[in-house]
């Protein structure tokens, strides 16, 4: 689990709610009329953006946010010396039974077994990565979406309120409950964009960039060893992958 994720938005949610509680009633901030137009509004304006199956499948993408379990680069780049290790003394058959975690590299050492050429292997992951970048960027161009949508219905339902108010000038019991639609949907608005569509879609293009760092890294890994390279090469070509930081603690060990 993704603690900051999950610490983050708990605990902008809890100051936003305190906040609430000390400025009166919790019951005041709730309007039925503002949550249809902004929640309601929000998802049926970003449904008609997308298919019904992205739309549907949407939550499974936004469980990325906060439970995403991914290798580091250290233990792929270890991983890698190891099997080119192995490769350098037994061939690429000598790799068959190594115990591979992760998918993406055990596609591409499947293929370095199954004796395919290096260009083929070097396109096939090259695509993979290319499509596993489209599937997030879609994530987080949902979420970037509904982050856009809902402040501009929150202002729709403002103004549905202001009109209401105005042209009940003349009854002052209706101006309260109308001003009321006008300003609460402003702050739903603002609340389901900023506290948590943009935040999922932050963290999902975040999770892109990791993983796509980590298939990077494997491409190369993969293809120094079907090119017969030193382990010691191709280590110190893969911690170019790593920060400064890392990468200097990494050559000391």
């Amino acid at each position: 689990m993704d603690l900051a994720t999950v610490i983050g938005m708990l605990g902008a949610i809890g100051f936003i709610v305190m906040a609430m509680i000390l400025g009166g009633s919790l019951g005041m901030f709730i309007d039925v009329q503002s949550i249809l137009i902004v929640f309601g509004g929000t998802l049926f304006v970003v449904l008609s953006q997308f298919t019904l199956g992205q739309f549907f499948g949407a939550g499974k993408i936004a469980g990325k946010a906060f439970m995403f379990k991914i290798e580091s680069p250290e233990e792929l780049i270890e991983k890698i010396v190891e099997m080119a290790d192995a490769a350098r003394k037994g061939g690429f058959l000598a790799l068959e039974e190594a115990e591979i975690s992760n998918e993406f590299m055990q596609k591409g050492v499947d293929m370095l077994v199954d004796g395919h050429d290096i260009e083929v292997v070097r396109e096939t992951l090259a695509k993979d990565i290319s499509m596993t970048s489209e599937r997030h960027d879609f994530g987080a161009s949902f979420f970037k979406g509904m982050g856009d949508i809902a402040p501009a219905m929150g202002m729709i339902g403002t103004l549905i309120g202001l009109v209401a108010m105005l042209s009940n000038m003349d009854d002052p019991k209706a101006i309260g409950p109308a001003m009321a639609v006008a300003l609460l949907t402003t702050l739903y608005g603002a609340f389901f964009a900023n506290v948590i569509c943009l935040p999922i879609a932050f963290k999902l293009s975040v999770r892109a960039g990791e993983e796509k760092l980590n298939q990077s890294l494997v491409l190369d890994g993969i293809v120094g060893i079907a090119d017969g390279q030193n382990p010691r090469v191709i280590e110190g070509v893969l911690k170019n992958y790593l920060a400064a930081s890392k990468r200097g603690s990494a050559e000391e060990e």
